[in-house]
Formats: structure tokens, sequence, C-alpha cells
């Protein structure tokens, strides 16, 4: 019977990286994973949703060249070749794959094929083995709902329906593309397959989509969307399913959409079979954990996704280095105050910390400043001007409490607020930092210098 110090369920961004770092600190691991290193995020998720949107970006810029001097004759003949793209996108995420793969075996963790039914908080039986630990990590992740909606089960077994992970191989482009649910795996689809061409409608519950982010940020983006000829109903259920017919409720009345695809973006549930025996403390979202990652039961772990505390691979790996540390006796926690959030659309959405509605809501004395991208020399330069910057600093000392982005490369911006906000940075290092023009990085000073009196360049 094989022993190890840690043993770690599931290989997606939370369990690799756990599986790196506990060898780096010395420990014997383990990583069981049934299907594909790399989880959702590099298989079916973050990487190669993002490749198909380059390969959508290009596609568009082409079809605005004249707009950078370059003329094309005949539009018509720039014709985009699906199998070609999925063809990149594959070969992306085999690479990715084979990298974290190689990373394993060099930092010595031992992977192991399989399903884990776990017996007890120290033993795991993966087929006829049976595997001992001191310490237990889940990372097993979640799985997109097919919700419980009249002939939605039969038009997914049709192939009608589809989730995240099939959408991401499909034969063809679609020429209509329902989505149920605006969140921001529904909005990322909308904004490829609309760019690609395609009719693209979102039907959300609530009140409006991207709820988490901040209103003027949406209201900016929404107004982006139907310039692109995305349709959006909110305070929309969908009553039923029919093959390719959507029914919906709205205002009181029932309406039907037709769609050559159908995307459920409902939310996903967490992956906890084989965990039965734990007994585990599982909530709404996931399994209970607090902020070093312990869950109800000692010696045993839960990151990432199966948690459900933020369903992204950047926090599951974060979680994964917690959980690590304090299994080998350095005391460590994950503050969610100051996660980055991401929408890669066209433009970029990320934030961190407060919306301007959570200050409010909390009773901070607070301030805002913004900043234009049509005032930022590189986003001219690209064309890629559309956007600002918005930051929410605390009244009193100028503390950077909020930040959000709509802008091209937001989602590489955003990290200089998370640095600040980890430091309690303020403002006025923010206006002092010297920014290397031109970048579309000094919006952040921009806006900082503006929070502190005004902006240079508006």
């Amino acid at each position: 019977m094989k022993q190890f110090d840690i043993v770690i369920i599931g290989a997606g961004p939370g369990g690799y990286v756990a599986a790196i770092k506990a060898r780096q600190m010395g420990a014997k691991v383990a990583l069981i994973e049934k299907q594909d290193i790399g989880g959702v995020c590099l298989n079916w998720g973050c990487i190669p949703t993002k490749a198909l949107l380059k390969s959508a970006k290009v596609y568009r810029q082409f079809m605005h060249a004249e707009e950078y001097g370059i003329k094309v004759k005949d539009k018509n003949s720039i014709t985009i070749d699906w199998p070609a793209m999925l063809k990149r996108k594959d070969g992306i995420v085999k690479r990715l794959t084979g990298g974290v793969k190689m990373l394993l075996d060099r930092n010595g963790v031992e992977t192991i094929k399989g399903f884990a039914t776990v017996i007890d908080p120290h033993t795991i039986k993966v087929g006829e083995e049976t595997i001992q630990t001191k310490d237990l990590i889940i990372a097993t992740g979640a799985t997109p709902i097919i919700p419980p909606i009249e002939g939605v089960k039969e038009s997914y077994e049709k192939g009608i329906v589809v989730t995240s992970k099939e959408i991401l191989a499909l034969d063809s482009v679609p020429s209509r593309l329902v989505i149920v649910g605006g969140g921001v795996i529904g909005v990322e689809f909308a904004t490829l397959y609309a760019a690609l061409g395609t009719e693209v409608t979102i039907i959300e519950r609530a009140s409006n989509i991207l709820l988490a982010i901040d209103d003027e940020i949406r209201n900016a983006y929404l107004k982006i969307l139907a310039r692109e000829k995305v349709k959006i109903y909110t305070n929309a259920t969908v009553k039923a399913v029919k093959d390719n017919v959507v029914v919906y409720e709205l205002d009181g009345n029932s309406i039907q959409i037709t769609g050559d695809k159908i995307l459920m973006s409902v939310g996903t549930k967490p992956n906890t079979n084989g965990l039965e025996k734990l007994n585990l403390n599982i909530g709404k979202q996931g399994i209970d954990t607090n902020d070093k990652m312990e869950t109800s039961v000692p010696h045993v772990y839960a990151i990432g996704d199966v948690n459900g505390k933020f369903m992204l691979a950047h926090v599951a790996s974060a979680e994964g280095i917690i959980a690590v540390e304090n299994i080998l006796g350095k005391a460590s926690d994950l503050d969610y105050k100051r996660i980055p959030a991401c929408v890669y659309g066209f433009p970029e959405i990320a934030s961190v910390g407060v919306t301007e509605k959570e200050a409010k809501e909390k009773g901070i004395k607070y301030k805002t400043s913004k900043f234009p991208l049509s005032a930022n020399g590189k986003a001219l330069a690209e064309g890629e001007s559309e956007g600002f910057i918005k930051i929410i600093v605390d009244k009193q000392y100028g503390e950077v409490i909020g930040m959000h982005i709509l802008a091209v490369n937001a989602t590489d911006m955003i990290a200089e607020a998370v640095t600040t906000m980890e430091l309690e940075g303020t403002v006025y290092e923010l206006a002092k930092a010297i920014h290397p023009h031109p970048t579309l990085s000094e919006i952040v000073m921009e806006a900082a210098h503006g929070a502190i009196d005004k902006a240079i360049h508006i």
C-alpha cells in the first residue's frame, strides 16, 4: 500500500498547483485525476475560449482593416475556417496540458489515473489500489448544470442544448445561438459567436446580466453588446425547450425563440461523487471551507470550484497554495475581498474590490475617479479607445478599495490594482509611480491623479 503526506484529488488549476507547491515544500505527493490533466480550465474553459476569442478578434480586425489604412478589395473573400480555429485551439490546449504534466513529473509528483473513492480522511481507493495519506485535498471541480426545465434533457441528448464544454467543439458556427444565462460564461460566448456572425440572444432570469460588475461598467458594456446586435432579455424565465425552440415568459407573455444551438449557462454543481463517506458539510455553493481551506473534517481540505467560493482558476490555484502551506505548518489564509474578476469580451472587463453600489450599501465614505481610454495615446494609436477606468478610494486616506476597467487588455492591467490593494496602497502611490508612455497602463496613473486632485490629460 502506497503512503503519502498529501493526496490531491483533481488535477485542475487548483490540484496541480497544490501538488507542485507541496513537492517544493518537501512533501510526498500523489495527484489523482480521472480525466485530463489541467481540468476544465485548460481543457474546456479558460484557455480554449481565449484561443477562439483571439481568432474572432483577428477576424473582426480584418473586417475593419480600412480603419487602419489597409484596403480590402473584397470582404466576402474573408471567411471563417472553423475547423482551423478548432485545430489551433486544440493545439494550444495540448501544448499547455503537456507542459503541466512535464512540470508534475519533474517535481516528483506521482500522478494516478482513475476515479477516487474516499474511504476515510486518510484512505483513498482508485480502482483496486488503496492509498494512504496524512492529509487530503479535494480539488474535484464542478459540472455545468442541466436545469430541470421541461424538454431540456431531451434536447441536450439530441445535441441541440449544449453546455460550456460542448459549445467549444461544434461542427460549425451556428447561425442562431440562444444563451440561457447572462453570467460571465454566457456573455463571453455571446461575444465570441456574435463576432463570428452568429445571431445571438441572451435570456436572463435576473434583472440584469453580469450582476457582480460595477453598474457604470455594465451599462457601458450593454451598449457595446447592443451595437454588436446581441439581443438581451432580462427578467425572463425559461419555461420549456422543444427541440430547437426555447419558450420563455417575459412581462406575463409566453414567447418562443429558435436557435440552431441553445447554450445552458445557468451555473454549476460541485463534483462530490466518491466523497460521501467523509460526511462533509456541504452548502448551496459547495463544500464548506474556512479561509485556510479546511473543511468540517480534520485533515481534509477543499479548493477551487468544489468549494464554490469563486469559480475562477486563479482562485483555485491560490487556494491550493494556501491549503498546502497550512498542512505543512505555515499559517496562511486567503482574503477574498481582493480577488480580481475578468470578462474576456471586446473590450475586456476587469475588476477587484468593492463596486460603487457595494461601497454605498456598506456605508463607506468614498470617492471615485474615472479616466476614459479616448484620452490615452496608446489606445488611440491602436484603434482600441473604447472604455474607461474607475477607481474607488477611501475618502479619509485615499486607500484603493476598488478598481474597475473596461478596456482592451483590462485583464492584464487589473494586476496593478491587486498588488496595490494587497499592500494597502493609496492613490498617492499610484499617482507617484511612473508609468511608461505610451501605454494603456497610464489610465491607472491618470485616474489616481483624478482621485487626488485632477487628471493631467483630461
